[in-house]
């Protein structure tokens, strides 16, 4: 039995689970809505205040699909109450970003600034020049849109400068070594 699989998933209060047809599911809670089509074998039951996936038998393929599906459920519960987020760090002399409307102006040391349109459901935040908040419901697109404005100037392993996540580290190598010796 998958341990991750097996586990229920607590729905707080405001949170509604509905399983449409074609196993679509949709969570409906506090902060909006989610849809997400899940697999045929899986069986999603719902019931006094809980959830849980089923599957129909031990074959590799339905064990491995019973701990993504009870995970992507579960995350979607979590995104309707919380919310996701990830948080951004840009390290580099006159690196910095800004709001412009609701889309992002990212100046990363190109010769123009990179403008990252907002997509729906996602939000930014910038605290300081060199931070970036993505806020959304969804955690697949909030990682997604940071990998995407992190893939804008990757951290350099030379000096470290770039945009890297919070509390990611850069490895550093040595420079080259000076010359020694004669002429």
């Amino acid at each position: 039995m998958s341990r991750i699989g097996k586990q229920p998933i607590e729905l707080p209060g405001g949170v509604e689970v509905t399983v449409g047809q074609g196993n679509v599911v949709t969570v409906n809670g506090p902060r909006g809505s989610l849809t997400q089509v899940m697999h045929a074998n899986m069986r999603i039951v719902v019931e006094d205040g809980t959830a849980r996936v089923e599957r129909p038998d031990d074959e590799g393929f339905n064990r491995g699909l019973h701990g993504l599906t009870r995970s992507l459920l579960a995350n979607m519960v979590v995104g309707v109450t919380e919310g996701f987020e990830k948080r951004l760090a840009i390290v580099g002399v006159g690196y910095r970003a800004a709001l412009k409307g609701k889309d992002l102006e990212v100046q990363v040391g190109y010769s123009h600034p990179v403008l990252v349109p907002q997509p729906a459901g996602i939000e930014f935040e910038v605290p300081t020049s060199t931070q970036i908040v993505v806020r959304g419901n969804d955690k697949a697109q909030v990682g997604e849109t940071a990998a995407n404005i992190r893939k804008i100037r990757k951290p350099e392993p030379y000096k470290g400068k770039g945009i890297r996540y919070e509390n990611e580290y850069v490895r550093k190598k040595a420079g080259k070594a000076a010359k020694g010796g004669a002429a």
